[in-house]
């Protein structure tokens, strides 16, 4: 009950945020372009469409997820509201997941509206919608959860300029971890070796969630990995949840 309240009020306050509206706005026009890209390409032009959509979907969520969250937690300390909050019966822990629910049903209906903009536009020039986009999307969700989890955590002991930044590299490097994969198998044993496997092993893997390509090109989505990226998200969101729930209570406010 005191979860869903500080939820509510969260979104309350987050769906009236004018930055979600400006990068719902230019997240349509990214559609749109893409369509007319299609147009001046050679080859399959509903390809293009989609390559260009799920990556606008993905872009716009996660920043709508970085500057909204990175604030959350920041904004009630600096505005002094934690201390009116906090002396109510609520736990840090239920005021933390609160937060997260309340942006997370945000993203959600932010997510439902650019969707529907992309569908329109795939109907317009298809006429047909496959069922993989569903499971894309899915995990573009997923991937959100992520994300607004790391935003709310630097959001419990930094500035939001700060957090944004962290974040964001946090989302770059997940994206971009495969390539240590790719130089451990060329390193030769050692600890260099060693130290390079466990910052592989550390470091988040956010590639897992990303189903373009089989989308695009109609390829099959493997069973266990489509289940294993599934508890892969669950796992590390509620992990950095757990993070930023110990940092928050660790706060002192006095």
């Amino acid at each position: 009950m005191k979860i869903r309240a500080v939820a509510l009020n969260t979104f309350k306050e987050a769906i009236r945020d004018r930055i979600l509206y400006l990068l719902l706005f230019f997240a349509a026009v990214s559609f749109i372009l893409s369509r007319l890209l299609s147009l001046l390409t050679v080859g399959d032009k509903t390809k293009i469409i989609i390559d260009a959509g799920l990556s606008s979907l993905s872009i716009f969520g996660v920043l709508m997820a970085i500057l909204m969250g990175t604030g959350l937690v920041y904004k009630e300390i600096d505005k002094k509201t934690v201390y009116t909050l906090l002396s109510k019966p609520i736990s840090r822990n239920q005021f933390i997941l609160g937060k997260f629910l309340g942006l997370i049903i945000t993203l959600f209906i932010m997510l439902l509206v650019m969707t529907a903009i992309f569908f329109i536009i795939i109907l317009l020039h298809s006429g047909t919608i496959s069922w993989k986009l569903f499971v894309s999307l899915g995990f573009v969700f997923l991937e959100l959860c992520l994300i607004t989890s790391v935003a709310l955590l630097f959001s419990c002991f930094s500035t939001p300029i700060l957090s944004s930044i962290f974040s964001l590299s946090f989302y770059l490097i997940g994206h971009l971890s495969w390539g240590l994969e790719t130089l451990i198998k060329k390193m030769s044993p050692g600890i260099t070796k060693i130290l390079t496997q466990v910052a592989y092993t550390l470091l988040p893997d956010l590639e897992n969630f990303n189903f373009k390509t089989e989308v695009v090109h109609n390829l099959p989505i493997q069973p266990e990995m489509f289940l294993f990226s599934f508890f892969y998200g669950i796992t590390y969101t509620f992990f950095i949840l757990m993070l930023a729930m110990l940092v928050f209570r660790k706060r002192d406010f006095i």
